[in-house]
């Protein structure tokens, strides 16, 4: 069963204003199942024969009814210069969907940047709501519009355990499956196919220790959802592995884990604040789908129930990811907010019209809770008098019951939320 995406949106609506567009994502988030639901013809480079036959004559790829589809484009990056001119001389909207799951092997032959001619696309892997265990009883966009909006809902029938298997085994299309040790087993897979640099055609990667990224994403996962500098990662791999690593080879290899869309760091957000605090600009470390933590640490949903400082720092994670496709479907983004006075803010999603919401990301418990809204609070105090004020305030718990605060704060589970 296909499950409907929420970028189709973006999708169907870049088609009828660009000559072609270009869908950018982690291997086997749907990439290409979702662009097969718009194209009328295709043709994907995944094999060493098509690839060979494409590399010698590009336009080859060019050949058939639009939108045509082409899939890894990357392993010909003439390929783009071809699209590009054809989009030029045609002046026609909808003519191409590229497709790729890294940057290409050899940038030289890429000539131009493809500004206004080919749209970029983010696709990320599932969420809860696409993968229907959302119920989607709360919808950020009504939040924005709606400020009378009430619920309650007990959501007795949902547990902390099945968010800690949501967690490990992440929104990778292929792990959707009714037995949940089969599907750990399938991102378990995803996760060592990582590593596997021999057959790729980008020289740099054949080049790379795939255990040096494996001591990485370690390294990564666990200093997951905080600001820990570059320094701080690089030390933690030294002394957890006993080995001498310098920082231009460190940053070498976070490089490659950004360009497989492996790991995604959010932004600090900075707006103006009453205080005379130094907002801090350090990103917020993230992966693309927090399974991939877990597969780093080899990390079951057993043992997150077992250890609630990993797991609040890993729902973090899962939590920031399954705001990223919400706000981002609405046109928004999402930031975090720290300053140096210690007030934290785990996640603002803020919308293309000025719109901004505080969202603190908490397991559940009524402690949790009870932090969560005072930050919140003083966040909102903080926040100069000519800044807009947060068009609501929201607990996301990893459980639990949704409601509405005397204090119009809303204190929602993350199995009840959608955009």
């Amino acid at each position: 069963m296909y499950l409907k995406r929420l970028v189709e949106k973006t999708i169907e609506r870049k088609l009828k204003s660009s000559g072609a567009i270009e869908i950018r994502g982690p291997k086997f988030c749907g990439k290409t199942t979702t662009s097969e639901q718009f194209c009328k013809s295709k043709i994907q480079l995944i094999t060493d024969d098509t690839i060979e036959i494409v590399s010698i004559d590009p336009k080859q790829a060019l050949i058939g009814d639009c939108p045509r589809l082409i899939d890894e484009w990357q392993n010909v990056p003439e390929i783009w210069n071809y699209v590009r001119e054809k989009v030029d001389n045609d002046n026609k909207f909808g003519e191409f969907i590229l497709t790729g799951s890294s940057t290409p092997p050899n940038q030289k032959k890429i000539h131009h940047s493809g500004a206004g001619r080919i749209t970029p696309i983010k696709m990320r892997t599932l969420t809860l709501y696409e993968t229907l265990e959302s119920k989607g009883k709360v919808s950020l966009l009504e939040l924005f519009d709606n400020k009378n909006f009430s619920i309650l809902d007990l959501n007795e029938d949902y547990r902390l355990m099945d968010t800690a298997f949501y967690i490990c085994r992440g929104g990778w299309p292929r792990s959707i499956n009714d037995d949940r040790d089969i599907s750990i087993d399938v991102t378990k897979n995803y996760y060592e196919g990582l590593f596997n640099f021999k057959n790729s055609e980008n020289i740099k990667y054949k080049r790379k220790n795939p255990e040096l990224l494996r001591m990485i994403l370690r390294s990564y996962a666990r200093n997951v959802s905080t600001e820990a500098t570059y320094q701080t990662l690089l030390n933690d791999v030294m002394v957890s592995n006993s080995r001498v690593m310098d920082i231009k080879t460190f940053e070498s290899y976070l490089e490659i884990a950004e360009e497989l869309y492996i790991i995604e760091d959010i932004e600090a957000w900075t707006p103006n604040i009453r205080s005379k605090a130094a907002i801090r600009t350090t990103n917020t470390r993230h992966f693309v789908d927090t399974s991939i933590a877990c597969c780093a640490l080899k990390v079951s949903p057993s043992d997150l129930m077992n250890d609630s400082n990993t797991f609040g720092l890993f729902f973090e994670d899962f939590a920031v990811h399954e705001l990223k496709v919400y706000a981002e479907s609405l046109g928004g983004e999402v930031r975090h907010y720290r300053d140096s006075n210690g007030l934290e803010c785990d996640a603002i999603i803020h919308l293309s019209d000025g719109r901004w919401a505080a969202v603190e990301i908490k397991l559940g418990s009524e402690n949790g809770i009870n932090e969560g809204v005072e930050n919140l609070n003083i966040l909102e105090n903080t926040i100069d008098e000519k800044h807009q004020k947060p068009t609501f305030k929201m607990i996301l718990t990893a459980a639990g019951k949704a409601y509405k605060r005397q204090d119009g704060i809303y204190v929602v589970p993350i199995n009840l939320l959608k955009p």
